[in-house]
């Protein structure tokens, strides 16, 4: 069983305050603020963090899942769009939008659809999100 860790902190009152987060391996991290995650400011926030965690779960595991159908593919490209929006309670993760692109030798249009939704159904992190509806668009690529 493999465990990986991440940590965050946050500093200050909610409006005026910065967070910074890193992961265990050191590859991954950052700081992030109210107005980069509710407002327009450049930098990053926990909804982007979800997407890439999702976009790389996703690709990787179609890899798999067309290799073990026969398709080895040349390419897996993910782009994940996370819907943050105001609700009754407070602020939501109301969707996913996952937009794919795969080169795939000798694939059928109606095959790669096929693998793609159980692979969007089964991966690791898509599990993890159950609760939120993801949508998936995928398409071969050239």
């Amino acid at each position: 069983m493999q465990i990986r860790t991440s940590e965050a902190s946050w500093e200050g009152p909610l409006k005026d305050g910065k967070g910074r987060f890193w992961t265990e391996s050191g590859e991954v991290s950052g700081v992030f603020a109210f107005s980069t995650r509710f407002e327009d400011q450049s930098g990053t926030n926990p909804e982007e963090l979800i997407g890439a965690a999702l976009a790389s779960c996703f690709s990787m595991a179609l890899a798999g899942d067309l290799g073990r159908a026969g398709h080895a593919p040349d390419a897996v490209r993910t782009v994940a769009m996370v819907h943050l929006d105001e609700a009754e309670d407070g602020f939501a993760i109301t969707g996913i939008d996952l937009d794919a692109e795969a080169t795939v030798p000798e694939i059928e249009a109606s095959e790669l659809e096929s693998i793609a939704q159980s692979t969007k159904e089964n991966c690791p992190v898509g599990k993890a999100f159950a609760a939120v509806p993801i949508t998936l668009r995928i398409r071969l690529g050239r």
